[in-house]
């Protein structure tokens, strides 16, 4: 039977805000460790119910398999909000880290490139796609300065059951880093994240996109996305390393068949020469944070993301947002009428949460449900109940035990 229960997290200052979703770093009452927990709406997830199923599916996937991707630790739900309780990464993101730092070389670039692609050949062996490769989705877990970098964000991500190019077919990614295949909508796969690598590591070495540089407007940009046009000016990259220069290449090639695999990428010697090479000398050794930073211009780079978002539209007639987000349709849709967004109605094994607005003296057993899931919107919560700060939530209880069951 279910019953209510104090939540075993108790939330702290807000890390970041979405447009559906919020984190805020948690503590583990009974032991101390700190986590950050990803707080989803389920108003404004209505409909979209296989998102989330998507995105605990991915994360459960990968969670402790690699040190430089961040664990999902445990998942539960109260009437308005779904939480994700992840790593707390404390470190900052990677661009707050390089400016704090001062210092930009072309072999930290390569050592920040090397944990990517690692990290991403992890998830292709996965089967999973992640689709939002960028350096905003780079944190790292503490301040100290050896510090892992983690990658974040798999709201984006997919499992795929094969290597076919048009297994996913759906407009999603950051403009900027959309690889061609997702523009046309010709169908994709894992090789998109290896386009969005080699944006990345282009942006990391000259501090801006390779593919806006002079361009007279947003159609402009998108077809030399589509033709991949782009080039090395000599004021940004004349002390760049040929190494640098052909990985670039080698990521950023329209026919996705022909893109490097990130095992193929791990293996080009600009980042293998460089795991072997302790004073790296196949590499510039020019301090590139000036120029970095002289060409990173985040509020024009901002205006040019909503521009592009824009221009898809209109060339689609699909609706998004300044990331585009719109998924790829749930396995089995579902005609009928909608139901609240529930973990219980989202079959997963882990957590078959129900929820009521009750207080933590007022525990009681749910009906059992069966294979019917029961609505929220018999509940009509005004807010998530609180009691000395500590969120509520009801369990699965087999015990009579009221706590959350640990994720498996």
């Amino acid at each position: 039977m279910s019953a209510l229960a104090p939540c075993e997290y108790k939330t702290g200052k807000t890390l970041g805000q979405g447009s559906y979703a919020t984190v805020k770093e948690a503590v583990k009452m009974k032991t101390g460790e700190r986590f950050a927990v990803k707080m989803i709406s389920k108003k404004l997830m209505q409909g979209k119910e296989h998102m989330i199923l998507n995105e605990i599916e991915v994360l459960k996937r990968v969670s402790k398999g690699h040190k430089n991707i961040v664990t999902l630790w445990d998942y539960f739900e109260t009437p308005n909000n779904l939480y994700f309780v992840m790593d707390l990464c404390t470190g900052g993101e990677l661009f707050s880290r390089i400016c704090e730092k001062g210092q930009f070389y072309e072999e930290d670039a390569v050592n920040i490139v090397r944990t990517v692609v690692d990290s991403v050949a992890y998830l292709h062996d996965q089967n999973i796609v992640h689709r939002d490769i960028k350096p905003e989705n780079l944190l790292f877990k503490t301040k100290d300065e050896n510090s892992e970098l983690m990658i974040a964000d798999f709201g984006l991500s997919k499992i795929i059951d094969s290597d076919r190019l048009d297994v996913l077919r759906t407009t999603c990614g950051t403009p900027g880093y959309m690889a061609p295949e997702i523009l046309k909508k010709a169908g994709h796969g894992k090789p998109v994240d290896l386009w969005c690598i080699g944006v990345m590591t282009y942006f990391l070495l000259c501090g801006y996109m390779p593919f806006d540089l002079h361009t007279k407007g947003t159609h402009e940009e998108m077809e030399n996305i589509l033709n991949a046009r782009f080039r090395f000016d000599d004021e940004y990259w004349s002390d760049i390393s040929d190494n640098a220069k052909n990985f670039i290449r080698g990521l950023l090639i329209v026919d996705s068949s022909r893109r490097f695999t990130a095992r193929q990428a791990l293996a080009h010697p600009w980042l293998s020469t460089a795991a072997k090479v302790p004073t790296m000398t196949h590499v510039s050794n020019k301090d590139l944070f000036p120029q970095v930073l002289k060409g990173f211009d985040a509020r024009r780079m901002f205006r040019k993301a909503i521009d592009v978002v824009k221009a898809i539209n209109k060339l689609s007639s699909t609706p998004s947002a300044s990331r585009t987000q719109l998924h790829d349709p749930p396995a089995h849709p579902n005609p009928g009428s909608p139901q609240a967004l529930s973990l219980s109605n989202l079959s997963l094994s882990n957590h078959e949460l129900a929820d009521k607005s009750l207080q933590a003296s007022q525990v009681k057993p749910l009906p059992n449900s069966g294979s019917v899931p029961w609505s929220m919107s018999d509940i009509r919560p005004k807010e998530d109940p609180l009691v000395d700060g500590k969120l509520m939530v009801m369990v699965n209880c087999n015990s009579g035990n009221a706590t959350t069951e640990p994720l498996k």
